[in-house]
């Protein structure tokens, strides 16, 4: 019986061998085709990543899939990216599935669904899960789909330089950049685009490796960044892009050794989008600094927030009408010139793009931005059964005291913005993982003294829920 614990809120995901089997991918495959079907849907892409358990998983699923009556397009190993341009590009594709365990642990793996370009989410994932729940069993079959390959990468990647718009190609042949794949599933990707773009470029484990033998491609773990630092030193770069293992997320090493999170580089792609589009909006997560939104109100855009999760922000961006959107963990949608999802590989085309047009470093332009005090990103382990729960009895001691002056917004988690006594208030944010069995936290202010008050304030709502939080410090 499959595990319903694997159909989470925004993706299907465990761990092989323990509660995610090929039995699960086939039964996974057998549902999915129903539920495609039930939408009008013939024809499905599926590619994978390069982790170990990911072949195995996606020759069930495939099986699943004809079983059920879909046809299939196998585009083979690449980023999610990939997946998602090949069901928004190849005719009579109705929608894809790439195995994935993204950023998770070494021996997690998934897979996110696409259907009509959009992301499944919530009520339609636990649909899945209900479906292949009654599907595991082979045989009863009333027609098999047909399967196919399809070499998409150059296609793929020929899209990809088109963020590099031609009046820009000779200033951008000046730029010195490093990409770290980190064994992930973009280095064959990575290693093609580098040699069709202009400039001199510098890879690191690009060749797809499960192992993960050099670094967990993780990049919004510091430990993660460090080769990728340590060549943009060394070789004096520009700046340093660096993926997480299925390359829907980027982070970048600037020319001196300063991470640029994914909420920061919104706001430095904010500014060359809005000379070409004045006045458009441009979408954040609940996690990102203030200083972005005030950053793109400042340059003339319409600023707006919304939950954090990829699939989410997607749909946000469908309903206000977005041309950019980001996220604090790395994930840059564009709707400017592409297609509206996360795609990594594009941001850094993008990236090349803002920086060739300003005419000066990214160091310099990231000094312009505000300087505030905060946290990174703070993840730590919670009972799955715990962690929205916890969220809740902050929540409800927050309305007991009257927030004390405080405005909490409840999008998505706690986003409590605090008034301090010398201007130098900030906001911390408590909310559930997506992805993970975690709550992740964040806090940020304009002093170091306004931070420590709004971690304290953290720690001590979470000590009174059970939850030890040692450690807190200023990123």
């Amino acid at each position: 019986m499959t595990d319903p614990a694997i159909f989470r809120e925004y993706d299907i995901r465990g761990t092989y061998g323990r509660n995610l089997f090929d039995d699960d991918a086939y039964a996974i495959g057998r549902a999915v085709a129903q539920a495609l079907q039930e939408r009008g849907g013939r024809r499905i892409a599926v590619g994978r990543d390069g982790r170990l358990s990911a072949p195995a998983l996606e020759a069930a699923l495939v099986d699943g899939l004809r079983d059920g009556g879909l046809d299939v397009v196998r585009i083979g190993v690449g980023p999610t990216p990939m997946l998602y341009y090949a069901e928004a590009s190849l005719e009579e594709v109705d929608g894809g599935i790439h195995v994935t365990g993204s950023h998770n642990p070494r021996d997690d793996n998934g897979f996110k669904i696409v259907f009509f370009g959009g992301a499944l989410f919530g009520a339609e994932i636990q649909r899945i899960g209900d479906l292949a729940g009654g599907l595991q069993r082979r045989g009863d079959l009333v027609h098999r789909g047909a399967v196919k390959m399809q070499d998409i990468l150059p296609t793929y990647v020929a899209r990809l330089v088109e963020g590099l718009l031609p009046g820009l190609w000779d200033k951008a042949g000046d730029l010195r950049i490093g990409w770290d794949a980190g064994n992930g599933a973009a280095g064959p990707a990575i290693e093609a685009l580098t040699a069709l773009l202009p400039g001199e470029h510098h890879l690191l484990f690009t060749q797809v490796d499960g192992h993960f033998p050099h670094h967990h491609p993780d990049p919004t773990v510091e430990a993660n960044l460090a080769d990728l630092r340590a060549l943009v030193a060394s070789r004096h770069l520009d700046f340093g892009v660096a993926f997480d293992g299925d390359a829907d997320r980027i982070v970048v090493i600037d020319g001196r050794g300063r991470s640029i999170l994914g909420d920061q580089l919104l706001a430095l792609l904010a500014q060359d989008l809005l000379l070409d589009c004045p006045g458009a909006v441009i979408l954040g997560d609940v996690k990102a600094s203030q200083a972005v939104y005030d950053r793109i109100a400042a340059l003339g855009g319409v600023p707006a927030m919304g939950p954090a999760g990829h699939s989410l922000i997607k749909a946000e961006m469908k309903v206000n009408g977005a041309l950019l959107a980001g996220e604090t963990s790395g994930h840059i949608f564009y709707k400017h010139r592409f297609y509206g999802f996360d795609d990594a590989l594009y941001a850094a085309v993008r990236l090349m793009a803002a920086v060739s047009r300003r005419n000066g470093s990214i160091a310099d332009w990231f000094d312009e931005l505000p300087i505030c005090f905060n946290t990174p990103e703070l993840r730590f382990p919670v009972a799955a059964d715990r962690k929205r729960a916890v969220v809740e009895e902050v929540a409800a001691r927050l309305a007991a005291q009257g927030a004390q002056g405080a405005q909490v917004n409840r999008m998505d988690g706690l986003r409590v913005s605090c008034n301090g006594e010398n201007g130098d208030g900030g906001w911390w944010l408590l909310r559930a993982s997506n992805t993970q069995e975690m709550l992740v936290a964040r806090a940020e202010s304009a002093s170091e003294q306004g931070l420590a008050a709004l971690v304290a304030q953290l720690d001590a709502e979470l000590a009174q829920s059970g939850v030890s939080r040692a450690g807190l410090s200023k990123g």
